[in-house]
């Protein structure tokens, strides 16, 4: 390829490009030549750009966390009844995760193998920590069960919404927005047709107690 046929690439550009083979192929078994190819340029022109894999790591963990950060910042995450806050953060997050899913996922799956990644985990878990605390709050208020461990409930919002980097690739008929609207419906109204009104979920049999209802 020559240079004039080249794409002309800054380092946002660049840092999209290396986000979406990342994503593909996993941070670890990505390469730079593997970004190089993905962006139809030489290995050499991106470390004119930036002088590591980590560094373009770094950037990709810098913008979903500052996306989850801002969502805490709105003031539907901030004011007002903490049932409502919360439901506007679970549906907040999984609209950010499928807008900017390359980002989202480098995040998620990242485990601490090296300093941009340690400092990440630690963002979350100080997120998580807040929306746990709105947890907390809406089920002293009663609008959430609580005989639920707040920090369990979080956990498996999260663990829900988070998985659908691994398995959403925006295919129709499935648009984003449904699977957006299905996180948040599963979270607060559940998927028991037993009430006929959304959001107060008639009690299914329990597992420990088979055909009798919970009170």
């Amino acid at each position: 390829m020559s240079g004039d046929t080249r794409r002309p690439y800054d380092i946002d550009s660049l840092t999209d490009v290396a986000l979406r083979v990342f994503a593909e192929r996993g941070y670890d078994g990505a390469s730079m030549d593997d970004v190089a190819r993905a962006a139809g340029i030489t290995k050499a022109s991106i470390y004119h750009h930036i002088n590591s894999k980590e560094a373009l790591l770094e950037r990709g963990l810098t913008r979903a966390l500052d996306a989850l950060n801002a969502i805490l910042a709105e003031g539907m995450a901030q004011d007002g009844d903490a049932a409502l806050r919360l439901r506007h953060i679970v549906h907040q997050v999984a609209e950010t995760t499928l807008r900017l899913r390359p980002e989202l996922t480098v995040l998620f799956r990242a485990r601490g193998a090296s300093k941009s990644e340690r400092r990440a985990l630690d963002e979350r878990r100080r997120f998580d920590r807040h929306v746990t605390a709105l947890v907390v709050e809406a089920q002293r208020d009663g609008r959430v069960r609580p005989d639920l461990d707040a920090r369990l409930v979080v956990r498996l919002i999260f663990g829900m919404s988070n998985s659908v980097v691994e398995w959403y690739r925006g295919d129709a008929p499935l648009s984003a927005a449904a699977v957006v609207d299905a996180v948040e419906a599963i979270v607060f109204d559940g998927v028991s047709s037993f009430s006929g009104t959304a959001g107060s979920m008639a009690p299914l049999p329990s597992a420990r107690q088979p055909g009798k209802l919970e009170a």
